[in-house]
């Protein structure tokens, strides 16, 4: 039979090979899911992987869907190197849109080239106070984050579904739900000419590099990594733990808000209901999957940001829903979260105790 021991000491192969065996399982349930929709696989995987990278805009598209998830991600690695289990980075990105865009719609007749940072400082102040509030309710009343910044990702929404229906709504639109469109002086400039990638992307790969810096290289870091291996040693070598908690929650909000500020002035130019689509909640699969690793997040980040592409590939090319990409996405959690069970347990075969004779 079949049991699961503890490993003496945890695996430093399977670590690696983990992220690398969940997309192998990944892609054969996702052949087998396309079997059963009467689908060819081979076409279906071809569409999702492959075909969206077929030309320059394709990578252009990339780069501009992995900005946000690189920002989000960055902040969250903070929040978990530290064992906080921020799941709110969505709330925080929302609330980056949503204030980015009343800056920018404030700013809209000047064009001065201080508009678009404080276009961009707006939405990171938005997002690091809206994470600071579920600091504060885990610092000061013990509130479980988990389910705090859950339920503030709920409020965030309806907030902004709020202002685009309301105070934002473009009274030049049709009557749809959107904000007017933002002047060019509160846009990001691009980083390929006739692409819609924009300088968001360099936001990101920075704010991963930062991110290693700051636990590899600087005190803070090495605080915040031992109050999330020993909460006790942390307060036995007098490290601030309320302080070095709501630090984290600021530094994840300002930056997933400065995701959410540079989706607005981007590949947007205004403010929509739509101007997430989960790149919150993705953050923590790319948080996962890249090991809270500089380089691991940005390859991590890359290949998420594929499954997106994918996605919409396989909804013009083969007729399927939107929601392929939240299951791809999720069987690629599923199968990270069983893998990385080997990292500190191997299995054993056990043979069944042999009856004794005489017994009944």
């Amino acid at each position: 039979m079949l049991s699961l021991e503890r490993r003496a000491v945890d695996s430093r192969a399977m670590q690696w090979a983990s992220p690398l065996l969940a997309l192998v399982l990944t892609i054969i349930t996702g052949m087998g899911i396309f079997l059963a929709l009467g689908k060819d696989p081979i076409e279906g995987l071809t569409f999702f992987f492959l075909t969206p990278l077929s030309d320059k805009h394709g990578w252009a598209e990339l780069g501009l869907k992995m900005a946000p998830l690189l920002l989000c991600a960055a902040g969250l690695t903070i929040c978990y190197r530290a064992k906080l289990w921020n799941i709110g980075a969505e709330g925080h990105f929302l609330m980056g849109a949503l204030w980015a865009s009343v800056a920018a719609l404030q700013l809209g007749g000047q064009s001065d080239p201080w508009v678009l940072p404080l276009v961009l400082i707006a939405g990171m102040v938005a997002g690091a106070a809206w994470a600071l509030l579920a600091g504060v309710l885990k610092t000061q009343f013990h509130c479980n984050e988990i389910l705090t910044t859950i339920m503030l990702n709920y409020v965030a929404l309806n907030l902004l579904l709020y202002a685009v229906h309301g105070p934002l709504k473009d009274p030049y639109g049709f009557g749809f739900p959107q904000s007017e469109m933002f002047a060019a002086a509160a846009l990001l400039p691009k980083l390929i000419p006739d692409t819609r990638l924009h300088i968001g992307l360099l936001f990101g790969l920075l704010a991963a590099v930062a991110v290693g810096v700051l636990f590899a290289r600087t005190f803070i870091g090495f605080q915040l990594k031992v109050l999330g291996q020993d909460e006790r040693a942390a307060a036995f070598a007098g490290f601030p733990a309320k302080r070095l908690t709501l630090l984290a929650f600021i530094l994840a909000g300002g930056l997933a808000g400065l995701a959410g500020a540079s989706e607005v002035t981007g590949p947007l130019g205004q403010l929509v209901p739509q101007v997430s689509p989960g790149y919150g909640y993705t953050a923590i699969i790319v948080v996962f999957l890249g090991r809270m690793q500089a380089v691991g997040i940005v390859l991590a980040a890359a290949l998420l940001a594929l499954t997106f592409m994918g996605g919409e590939m396989l909804q013009i090319a083969m007729a399927l829903p939107k929601a392929i990409t939240g299951l791809f996405q999720g069987l690629l959690l599923f199968y990270l979260l069983t893998c990385d069970a080997f990292i500190h347990y191997r299995i054993r075969i056990r043979r069944a105790p042999k009856a004794v004779a005489g017994e009944a």
